[in-house]
């Protein structure tokens, strides 16, 4: 069992402190590295008074989802009013910021995304536009955007536009995201856990 266990600090430590240099090319926001503990998330929210909700799927014991937000407006120093860690093992494969402003119109809300996608653009590379989508059930209309990089095998960035149209009230309303993704580390995290704990000596 100890065997199992400093094998997979150790993995983590060579995938999370940028041993695996390429992949030092997409790290989160927030001064967090891909690999870290919930307890830095929860600590940087403690410190600014921030709303702090855990969760665990139910088909996912060895997932946690750590969603921090402030009462009111946004996360300090940004117009962020979200961010959600995700942890296998105890350990962040994923991380988004959510971009949700009640004062702002859809309109203004759509020309902040394509501002943002245009930046994201010019610092990793063209984003490649995934299916884009719009639906109508109940006199409201869903229209959604959504595009990702890849800038390294298994490592994202991926952004996504939802807006939602009352046709009764004529009202709009929109958000988005963007979520950092490293699927290298959550396999590896995953592969370590279903691994065969090693035997102890004498036995």
């Amino acid at each position: 069992m100890f065997h199992r266990v400093l094998t997979l600090f150790a993995t983590v430590w060579l995938l999370a402190t940028g041993t695996v240099r390429a992949q030092a090319i997409l790290e989160p926001p927030y001064g967090l590295k891909w690999g870290d503990s919930p307890e830095k998330l929860i600590s940087w929210a403690s410190r600014h008074s921030l709303d702090v909700t855990i969760s665990v799927p139910g088909d996912q014991p060895a997932l946690r989802v750590v969603k921090i937000q402030a009462r009111k407006g946004f996360l300090p120093g940004t117009s962020d009013a979200a961010v959600e860690g995700r942890f296998f093992g105890g350990r962040m494969f994923e991380l988004t910021v959510h971009y949700i402003d009640p004062e702002a119109s859809a309109d203004l809300m759509e020309t902040r995304f394509q501002q943002l996608k245009q930046k994201l653009s010019s610092e990793l590379g063209t984003l490649v536009a995934d299916q884009q989508q719009r639906s109508t059930a109940d006199q409201f209309t869903t229209r959604t955007q959504a595009y990702h990089r890849e800038p390294v095998k298994g490592l994202f960035l991926m952004l996504a536009f939802t807006e939602i149209e009352d046709l009764l009230r004529k009202t709009k309303d929109a958000r988005y995201s963007v979520i950092y993704r490293n699927d290298n580390l959550r396999q590896e995290l995953e592969k370590l856990m279903r691994a065969p704990a090693a035997p102890q000596d004498g036995r």
